[in-house]
C-alpha cells in the first residue's frame, strides 16, 4: 500500500534533481521561529506524518531522517512507520546534529526555506557544507507540491488594559528598549519574535492556536516605532480598528506585513552607517538574508534579544493577578477532578477525550478566561508513558476505576497564563506505580522547598528534581522547567530548570514551571507539576537569598504516597500545601466538590 507521505517526499526529491540539491533540510517552526507554527508553516507534518511541535526534517537522494528530541522517541516511531523517515534522536549522548550528519556524508548544496530556518541554525549548515558549499534559501519551496496549503493567518487584534490587567504602558516599554538601544549604541532593533512584539505592544490575538499572538514583524529606532501585521483595512473588524487607532495614538505606524523588507532598506533621514541590532535566535534567515544586501557587515548586530529577559520578570501587579489567576484555574481543576472521580467510580465509560473536553468547559466558565494555553494532553495507563500524548478524539482509551492517569494542561487568561500538571490514581495502583509516583512526586517537592544563593541557574537546582529518581537509578528525557508568559506563550525564557547548561540565573519575580516525572513505555507515566514564582528570602552575612513560592492552587492526591519514600519533611510540605489549597479554595466550590476536596486534603 501507498504511503502519501513518502510519495510526498519522492516528488521532493525530484525537485532537488530538477535543481542540483543534495539535500533539503526542513525546519520544524514558522518566519517568527515560534513553537507552536500556524497550519501554513508545519511542513514537517506534512511530508512525514510527524504531528510533535519540535522535530526538523532532512531530505537527501537516499535517506529522509526526522530529528527530534525524547518527549517525541515513542509517537515519531509509531507515525513514522512506512514513510521511509528514519528517527534521529536528539539531546542525547551520542547524538548526531543535522550539520555534523551532513557533514559527514560529504553533503555540498543544501536547500531550505529560509523563511522557516533562525540565523543560527543556517549559519551551522553554511559551516557544515564548508568550503565550496552552498546553502540555497528558497522561500516556501513547497507551494509547487502543496496544493491545499493553508494561507497566512488573520485574527482580530486587541489591545490590553495594563490598569486593569497589569503589566507596564507600552510607551514606557518602548522608552526603556530606546535608552538601550542608546547605552549600546544602536539605531534600530528589529523585533521578529512574536511574543515579544505582543508584550511590547501590550497587543494580543489569535494567528497562532493557544497562543494570543500575531504575525508580524517590530522595527523600533529612536524617532518611529513600525509594526507590520498583515491587516487589511478593508476586513479590518470594530476590535481591530479601535486597537489599531490606540496604537497609532501611541506612536506606532501601521504597515503591512511585506513593507518590513522596504523598510530595513529606508535610511530616509538616517546615514548609511544605521546599526541595526536583532536577534539571530529568532528571525529568519531570508530576512537576514536581505539585511545583508542592505547593510554593511559591521553595521548589523546580532545578539539576545533584551525583551526575553525583560519580560520574564512580572511586575508586581502581574504577580498579584497571577496568584488570583491560580486560584481560579485550581477552581476549574478541582471541579474536574471530582467530576472524574464521581463518574469513574460510578462505573460509566470515560474516554481521554471525554475527560479533556469536560475540563476545558470547566475553565471556559471562569471570567477572563480566553483559550487554552496548549493541547490538553489526557492520558491514561500507556499513553502516559508519551510525555507529550497527543488525546485522539475517535479511539481514545476508556480511564479505569485502577492505576494512574496522567492531565497536563492550562489555559489563557486575561490576567496569565496557567500550566497544570497531576498525575490521578483511579482505583488500586500496583507496587511499583507507587513507588514511581511517590519518587517522582519528592523531585517535585524537594525543588519547591529550595533556598538557594542570589546569582543561581536553574542548571544547578535541577538536580534537587531528580535525585529522588536517581538514587533508584531513574530518570526523565525533558527538562524540569521552563518559564511561563503573562497571557503570552506557556512556555518561555530566558530561564529553565535543566540538566543542559544555561547561565540565565534566576530572578525575583520570575515564574517557572516545576514537572519532574517518570515514563515506564507501555505501562504507565508520571509527572507533578506546579508553577513557581521566585522571590526574595531575605539577606545573611553570606549574601542575598531566593526561594520559591507555589502559584499552582490545587491539591495533590496522596493515596498513591508511600509515605517513607517520601520522608517527613516532604510529607510535612505535601500536608501544609493540600491544607493551603483546601482552605483557599472551599469558599469558591460547590458544596458537594468542597465536601470531596476535604477528604481528599486529609494528612498523611
Amino acid at each position: 500500500m501507498e504511503n502519501i507521505y513518502s510519495d510526498r517526499i519522492d516528488d521532493l526529491r525530484a525537485i532537488m534533481r530538477d535543481n542540483g540539491w543534495d539535500a533539503v533540510v526542513i525546519g520544524g517552526s514558522d518566519p517568527h521561529a515560534s513553537e507552536y507554527p500556524a497550519p501554513r508553516w508545519q511542513q514537517v507534518k506534512w511530508l512525514s506524518g510527524f504531528t510533535g511541535e519540535a522535530g526538523d526534517l532532512v531530505v537527501t537522494h537516499d535517506h529522509a531522517g526526522l530529528w527530534t528530541d525524547s518527549r517525541y522517541f515513542i509517537q515519531a516511531l509509531e507515525q513514522l512507520e512506512g514513510t521511509g523517515v528514519e528517527l534521529h534522536k536528539t539531546r542525547m549522548p551520542d547524538s548526531v546534529s543535522i550539520p555534523d550528519w551532513l557533514a559527514s556524508r560529504g553533503v555540498k548544496t543544501v536547500a531550505v526555506d529560509g523563511l522557516c530556518q533562525s540565523v543560527s541554525a543556517a549559519e551551522e549548515l553554511v559551516a557544515a557544507v564548508g568550503e565550496g558549499g552552498r546553502l540555497s534559501d528558497v522561500p516556501d519551496m513547497l507551494d509547487a507540491m502543496w496544493e491545499d496549503r493553508p494561507s497566512v493567518p488573520v485574527s482580530p487584534v486587541t489591545t490590553l488594559d495594563v490598569e486593569c490587567f497589569g503589566g507596564i504602558p507600552r510607551a514606557e516599554k518602548i522608552s526603556w528598549l530606546r535608552k538601550w538601544m542608546l547605552l549600546h549604541g544602536m539605531d534600530r532593533v528589529l523585533l521578529s519574535s512574536l511574543d515579544e512584539i505582543a508584550w511590547m505592544l501590550n497587543v494580543r490575538g489569535s494567528d497562532i492556536e493557544y497562543n494570543p499572538l500575531v504575525i508580524s514583524y517590530l522595527l523600533v529606532s529612536q524617532d518611529y516605532v513600525k509594526w507590520f501585521v498583515r491587516k487589511s483595512m478593508a476586513d479590518m473588524d470594530p476590535d481591530t480598528e479601535d486597537s489599531f487607532s490606540e496604537l497609532v495614538a501611541d506612536g506606532v505606524d501601521i504597515e503591512d506585513y511585506e513593507a518590513v523588507f522596504f523598510a530595513l532598506s529606508d535610511f530616509s533621514g538616517e546615514t548609511s552607517r544605521v546599526r541595526l541590532f536583532a536577534d539571530p535566535s529568532t528571525l529568519n534567515h531570508h530576512v537576514a538574508t536581505y539585511i545583508k544586501d542592505s547593510y554593511p557587515e559591521d553595521c548589523i548586530i546580532y545578539g539576545t534579544s533584551p525583551v526575553i529577559l525583560e519580560k520574564s520578570v512580572k511586575t508586581p501587579s502581574e504577580i498579584e493577578n497571577l496568584r488570583q489567576t491560580y486560584i481560579d484555574d485550581g477552581v476549574a481543576m478541582e471541579r474536574f477532578l471530582h467530576w472524574l472521580d464521581t463518574e469513574v467510580a460510578s462505573g460509566r465509560e470515560v474516554t481521554e477525550w471525554e475527560a479533556s473536553e469536560r475540563l476545558t468547559a470547566f475553565r471556559a466558565e471562569i471570567p477572563g478566561y480566553r483559550g487554552n494555553s496548549f493541547e490538553n494532553i489526557s492520558a491514561y495507563g500507556p499513553g502516559a508513558a508519551l510525555p507529550h500524548y497527543s488525546t485522539p478524539r475517535e479511539g481514545s482509551a476508556v480511564i479505569r476505576p485502577c492505576g494512574l492517569y496522567l492531565v497536563d494542561s492550562g489555559g489563557q487568561y486575561l490576567t496569565g497564563t496557567t500550566d497544570i500538571t497531576r498525575t490521578v490514581p483511579m482505583g488500586p495502583c500496583t507496587e511499583l506505580e507507587r513507588e514511581d509516583y511517590t519518587l517522582v512526586l519528592k523531585g517535585m517537592i524537594d525543588l519547591s522547598m529550595a533556598v538557594f544563593p542570589k546569582g543561581t541557574t536553574g542548571h544547578q537546582l535541577d538536580a534537587l528534581a531528580r535525585m529522588p529518581l536517581w538514587r533508584h537509578h531513574l530518570n526523565f528525557g525533558h527538562g524540569t522547567g521552563h518559564g511561563t508568559g503573562y497571557y503570552l506563550c506557556v512556555h518561555e525564557g530566558p530561564q529553565s530548570i535543566r540538566y543542559q547548561y544555561n547561565p540565565q540565573p534566576l530572578l525575583p519575580g520570575m515564574v517557572t514551571s516545576n514537572e519532574p516525572g517518570l515514563y515506564r513505555e507501555g505501562m504507565h507515566g508520571i509527572r507533578h507539576e506546579n508553577m513557581l514564582l521566585c522571590r526574595e528570602a531575605g539577606t545573611s552575612q553570606f549574601g542575598d537569598w531566593l526561594e520559591f513560592e507555589t502559584l499552582t492552587c490545587c491539591h495533590i492526591d496522596t493515596s498513591a504516597v508511600v509515605p517513607e519514600l517520601l520522608g517527613p519533611e516532604a510529607v510535612a510540605w505535601l500536608n501544609a500545601y493540600n491544607a493551603r489549597v483546601y482552605a483557599t479554595l472551599a469558599p469558591y466550590l460547590p458544596s458537594d466538590v468542597a465536601s470531596w476536596l476535604m477528604d481528599r486534603t486529609r494528612e498523611i
